[in-house]
């Protein structure tokens, strides 16, 4: 539910936020070039008008979300800071400073889960719109950097693992019989994968696995007969088909089961030969 809104038109006879700050301070002159009126018009459908306990005012929210991405906070630390800072509370609305934090870290993920892509996209336009001529700039700096996606250092073992894992999970989903587990198995070849780069280990490993795979590629044919043609599972059968298959010189190669777009790109860094993610470009 929507909370009431204040009037800003009386200010206090003694003190007021206005009256403290620079009004050459960037964020002074921001709060005053911003259209918080549309985005009240914007956001209010997205509320219940009667029912539930009254949410924070959109103008505190907005403005908590353009602070944390103009001084790159995260949202704790924005919360803890909000309370100290009075360019803060006036650029969010606040006529009086207020000695206490201005919601819960968590209540600004809430809000953009409220908002959407397209609410961020309407702060994005009002951002360009207040940047006027200079959003037109014929010069831009164009840089490429690796967004690391969240998955664990490929390796093939792994990569077999997780396919044993996923063939399990959909056999129980489809109660699909099962004839062996290899639950004691797989044990007993994780072990005998431990310390593979010891010269001494290095045949055992190499042999647990080639087993492992051996393992995954049975489990897969065996998935391949139970299900039908049109299962909603094909595309994961395919996906693990293609990993089980591929060589190690193959290009386009599949490094994780759950982000099957992943790419290994090196980047020339001492510290990091290759990152494993997508390829991103920032101007």
């Amino acid at each position: 539910m929507l909370t009431k809104q204040k009037d800003r038109s009386q200010l206090s006879l003694f003190f007021s936020l206005e009256s403290t700050v620079n009004h050459k301070h960037p964020l002074f002159i921001l709060a005053n070039k911003i259209d918080w009126e549309m985005f009240e018009r914007e956001f209010s459908p997205l509320y219940c008008p009667n029912n539930g306990r009254p949410a924070k005012p959109i103008r505190l929210m907005v403005g908590l979300l353009i602070l944390k991405h103009i001084r790159n906070f995260s949202d704790k630390s924005l919360v803890e800071q909000w309370s100290e800072n009075n360019y803060y509370q006036y650029f969010c609305g606040e006529n009086l400073f207020v000695p206490a934090a201005p919601c819960k870290a968590s209540e600004l993920v809430h809000f953009r889960n409220r908002i959407g892509e397209s609410g961020i996209e309407l702060i994005l336009k009002e951002s360009v719109r207040i940047n006027g001529n200079d959003s037109n700039d014929s010069i831009a700096s164009i840089d490429t950097t690796v967004q690391e996606k969240n998955i664990t250092f490929p390796t093939d073992s792994k990569l077999h693992r997780k396919i044993i894992d996923k063939y399990r999970k959909i056999a129980e989903k489809e109660n699909l019989p099962v004839r062996q587990s290899y639950t004691r198995t797989l044990k007993r070849l994780s072990l005998d994968q431990r310390f593979r780069n010891h010269p001494r280990n290095k045949w055992k490993a190499g042999k647990a696995n080639r087993k492992e795979k051996t393992i995954a590629d049975r489990l897969v044919h065996e998935l391949e007969r139970n299900l039908a043609p049109d299962s909603r599972h094909q595309s994961d059968l395919d996906l693990f088909k293609r990993i089980l298959n591929q060589k190690k010189s193959d290009s386009n190669k599949i490094y994780s089961v759950h982000e099957s777009d992943v790419q290994c790109i090196s980047k020339g860094k001492e510290h990091k030969k290759y990152e494993f993610g997508n390829k991103v470009s920032i101007i």
